[in-house]
């Protein structure tokens, strides 16, 4: 056998070692991480511990933090602490299968999203009420506008602080037009589509009339929905719910007054509330997060290596972002 053939499989033997040692410590390292402030339950979820108490009588308490919106399924190490829906709602599931969890409350901290996904998270919500009769609490934090108050109306108890920022029930659907600046710089663009309204909320050129009563159409409807939901969670009239629900925004004290929200206080007040009407005992309070393996920082640093800028892979990603109009439950400033 030549020289050359020698090192070739000395080569593939070292990759070889490499890759399986590699394996090894990244299975430790991840099983590590993913305990090191908790425990990990079966179904990938960590709790953390807040409150010593019967393991067998939990309390769950999950935030919803930041813009509802769906940005993906693996979470990176950079966005750590941003809301990541298919996660949230991995981690309701399995607040609502364990048995051990006796109550759940929700820790809303967001100005809203998306429509359809504050519709899944609210449809979760009356899943886990009905199929698993579980109560579920709402704990407002600074601000649980528009769709952030969608998700809590279903809630058996809405708990807020006097200062908490609520309301905004409505729908926005925003596009920006530049059609002048892009005159200005010598810009001019050219579309060929298949229909007059397939580039309805264009933002090279104005909208027509007969655009804006399609688009308005489309708000109409998911605001009609979004009164359902409130009528039916807070038992309120159809009528009463469009009166204050013009887009404007409440206090949390503004809102108690007008039945939006039930009670005061703040999250150690709803977990308290709960022990009691739902006679626990002395119940364990953990708070769920999302797992972030060992794997996914190595991803992301691998990324890293090829990115020489953040503020420019921001700029990609926003110029690749879908322009197509979007109907949001959002609280915008």
């Amino acid at each position: 056998m030549s020289g050359k053939r020698w090192i070739a499989l000395g080569i593939a033997a070292l990759l070889l070692i490499v890759s399986a040692g590699f394996q090894f410590v990244s299975t430790i390292a991840s099983a590590n991480i993913e305990n090191m402030f908790g425990g990990v339950n079966n179904n990938g979820v960590e709790e953390e511990l807040i409150d010593e108490g019967q393991p067998q009588e939990k309390i769950a308490v999950i935030d919803i933090e930041g813009v509802i919106q769906d940005t993906g399924d693996t979470p990176s190490f950079m966005n750590q602490g941003m809301y990541n829906h298919r996660q949230f709602l991995k981690m309701l599931e399995s607040a609502g299968e364990n048995r051990a969890v006796k109550g759940i409350i929700l820790r809303v901290n967001t100005p809203g999203g998306g429509v359809v996904e504050s519709a899944e998270i609210h449809d979760k919500v009356q899943e886990i009420q009905e199929e698993h009769n579980k109560p579920v609490y709402v704990s407002m934090g600074n601000t649980a506008a528009s769709g952030g108050y969608y998700v809590a109306a279903p809630a058996d108890k809405i708990v807020a602080h006097p200062a908490t920022v609520t309301g905004s029930i409505g729908v926005i659907m925003q596009s920006i037009n530049y059609s002048d600046l892009a005159e200005q710089i010598g810009v001019e663009f050219n579309t060929i589509k298949s229909g007059p309204f397939k580039d309805i909320l264009s933002g090279n050129r104005d909208m027509t009339e007969e655009e804006e009563e399609i688009l308005q159409g489309m708000v109409d409807d998911f605001y009609a929905d979004f009164v359902q939901v409130i009528a039916d969670g807070r038992d309120m009239p159809e009528d009463r719910v469009r009166e204050i629900g013009d887009g404007r925004v409440y206090s949390g004290k503004q809102a108690q007054d007008i039945d939006l929200v039930d009670e005061l206080g703040s999250l150690e007040d709803t977990i308290t509330m709960m022990t009691e009407e739902q006679d626990l005992s002395n119940p364990q309070v953990v708070r769920y997060h999302g797992v972030f393996s060992f794997n996914q920082f190595l991803g992301t640093s691998a990324r890293s290596l090829f990115v020489q800028d953040a503020e420019l892979l921001g700029l990609k990603d926003l110029l690749m972002e879908s322009q197509a109009p979007r109907a949001m439950y959002l609280y915008t400033e």
